[in-house]
């Protein structure tokens, strides 16, 4: 009932804030103030689910060092995609067809942080931690990434190429990013400005859906294995790279600060060990 509970009050104000920007899309100043409330609101939901349920304070979320977190992830996440992207155009693979818009680009920072807050607390701040605490931290970055990869079925340009690269270069680096840290706040930073990038700035495809352009209108050519082909850019071999790179160094963080949580039979050997 306890979880059961969390994923109901998680899981209702994230869809709430999805319909709530959804409902003014239209208007970029809406777009950005209700995207950006709707982050905050789902991010309150979350912290008091855990305060209610557990009886402890969200620390997860907490705004202890939460500005130098999120601001590191949303370098890390812009320098990621610009880099992908880089990749990908030295190939003749992109191209810039015309400019877009610069009140576009701001009404797309609210939608993006409402989705990437909720998907978030959705996958790293429940699944991955529910089933951490159960089966360790291994057990939990391979379920709580196949289940992002397969969200994006739904997508309207979704692939089973670009599904799994997505539970590769995503799903495990958000996992490990916050193993690394143990705070949301760096996964949240990297998603938000992955997304942004993607479609703010240089106007492509994000994970198979045609989201609204922002500063640039961008155009994908080529094969699909480099340049992601209907899915985006998130598809391209380029962006798997970049993303099992980071995921690497995150785990390597994460063992070095004794993060990597054992699973129950490899914790009751340890124990067993350590009393012989």
């Amino acid at each position: 009932m306890q979880v059961l509970k969390q994923i109901v009050i998680v899981v209702g104000a994230a869809l709430i804030g999805s319909l709530a920007v959804q409902a003014v899309a239209d208007n970029w100043l809406l777009s950005l103030v209700v995207g950006l409330a709707a982050a905050a609101f789902a991010l309150f939901a979350y912290a008091w689910a855990i305060r209610t349920t557990e009886r402890r304070a969200a620390v997860e979320v907490g705004l202890a060092g939460a500005g130098g977190a999120l601001g590191r992830g949303l370098l890390l996440g812009l320098l990621m995609f610009g880099a992908v992207i880089a990749s990908i155009a030295v190939g003749g693979g992109y191209r810039v067809e015309d400019t877009g818009s610069v009140t576009a680009a701001v009404g797309l920072i609210g939608l993006v942080a409402a989705g990437a807050v909720g998907e978030e607390l959705m996958f790293r701040g429940l699944l991955f931690r529910l089933v951490e605490k159960r089966t360790g931290t291994w057990a939990a970055l391979a379920v709580s990434s196949v289940a992002f990869g397969a969200m994006h079925l739904a997508n309207p340009d979704a692939t089973l190429w670009g599904v799994i690269a997505i539970a590769i270069e995503a799903g495990a680096m958000l996992g490990a990013a916050y193993a690394a840290t143990r705070t949301l706040w760096l996964p949240i930073g990297l998603h938000i400005a992955w997304n942004f990038a993607a479609a703010g700035i240089f106007g492509t495809v994000v994970s198979g859906s045609d989201m609204p352009q922002g500063l640039l209108r961008g155009v994908t050519s080529g094969p699909a294995i480099l340049t992601g082909g209907e899915f985006g850019p998130e598809g391209s071999i380029y962006a798997v790279l970049a993303g099992s790179l980071l995921t690497a160094v995150f785990l390597v963080l994460a063992h070095r600060r004794g993060n990597i949580v054992p699973s129950r039979r490899r914790a009751a050997q340890i124990a067993s060990a350590a009393t012989l």
